[in-house]
């Protein structure tokens, strides 16, 4: 997609200011930047019951293959974390960056042995360039290639995987667990990283507490399967809430980089659904709307997407949203076309 076509000409505005500018005072005016302590409290209460009785079912149940619905369980609940530990990387819970900081650390690093710093660095530069070929690390190509240009340049595991990437995609979720641990490990011998200690304490903390509890309930095999199935489910969770959110849509290269708004709005989709859909995906349903006001709480993103998405309709500008289905079906149909050069002979 020519990225320069997907956007009309915006009409001549009586206010003055950028368009991003008019869009958040309609945003202010509507009072959808006010903070949310009560539902925060709520929520973060609810989750931590919710990973407490799965433990507790967890040792209740015992040496028993009936551990693995536990498993399944605290898939989900460990995804909340992952998803409350975003919110409050954001500043979306607390105004004073050392409790977001504090908070972020005991649920990302202890809470599920996620490397909080290591992933908020990363996070942040994927909200400045999203979908950018060069500047977001999201479209870097690791296992798979995001860009036909990718493909061409791959070698490696990328070269092999990329021509089947498509149909390999949710298969190789399984394993996006996993490398989150391997990451947050090397993160920690990287320098630039601030409070490498303290992150490494909370997170060998919760690696000794999750092995422990397995192999002093489980006996050694039981206590192998009840971690690949965690973990490998983890990783689908985690993907199948990620994936909907950018990929498919209009890649940026090289010198493009259209004003904020468009930048934002042109390189995701929303995801339609009721309540539910927003308590499984954790409000980035509305990953338009979260890429434009990063700080909105998210129980606020329901009723800033009528305002963002007239907003768009009225400067012409592309505001796509559908159906989670339909939002996999394009990945997968974007990750398909990024790898065709892989699957056309070279010549000589």
């Amino acid at each position: 997609m020519n990225f320069s076509q997907t956007v009309r000409p915006p009409p001549v505005r009586a206010d003055s200011g950028s368009d991003f500018a008019c869009l958040s005072r309609k945003i202010q005016e509507a009072g959808l930047m006010a903070r949310r302590p009560g539902y925060y409290a709520l929520r973060m209460a609810a989750v931590t019951a919710l990973y407490a009785a799965g433990w507790t079912a967890f040792v209740l149940i015992g040496d028993s293959w009936w551990t693995l619905p536990a498993a399944a369980f605290l898939t989900f609940v460990f995804g909340q974390v992952a998803l409350l530990a975003h919110d409050l990387a954001h500043r979306q819970v607390f105004r004073l960056r050392k409790a977001s900081e504090v908070s972020g650390r005991l649920a990302g690093n202890l809470g599920i042995g996620m490397g909080y710093g290591w992933w908020q660095d990363k996070h942040t530069r994927h909200h400045a360039n999203p979908n950018h070929q060069d500047l977001d690390p999201d479209l870097d190509p690791d296992i798979l290639v995001w860009t036909q240009d990718q493909a061409r340049a791959a070698r490696g595991l990328p070269r092999l995987l990329g021509r089947s990437q498509a149909f390999l995609f949710f298969p190789l979720l399984t394993l996006e667990g996993f490398n989150l641990h391997v990451s947050r490990v090397r993160s920690l011998f990287d320098r630039s990283l601030k409070h490498r200690v303290w992150e490494g304490a909370l997170l060998a903390a919760h690696l000794a507490a999750y092995l422990g509890a397995l192999f002093l309930v489980l006996p050694p095999g039981k206590a192998v399967v009840f971690l690949l199935v965690h973990q490998c489910l983890f990783g689908i969770y985690l993907g199948s809430i990620f994936a909907p959110n950018h990929k498919g849509m209009p890649i940026l290269r090289g010198a493009e980089r259209p004003d904020f708004l468009r930048r934002q709005v042109l390189t995701s989709r929303d995801v339609r659904g009721g309540r539910f859909t927003d308590i499984v995906l954790g409000g980035l349903n509305y990953k338009i709307e979260h890429h434009l006001f990063p700080s909105m709480p998210s129980p606020h993103l329901r009723r800033a997407q009528t305002i963002v998405r007239g907003y768009c309709q009225e400067l012409g500008v592309s505001y796509l949203e559908t159906s989670l289905v339909s939002s996999y079906r394009q990945t997968l149909a974007s990750l398909h076309a990024a790898g065709s050069p892989l699957r056309t002979p070279r010549t000589a």
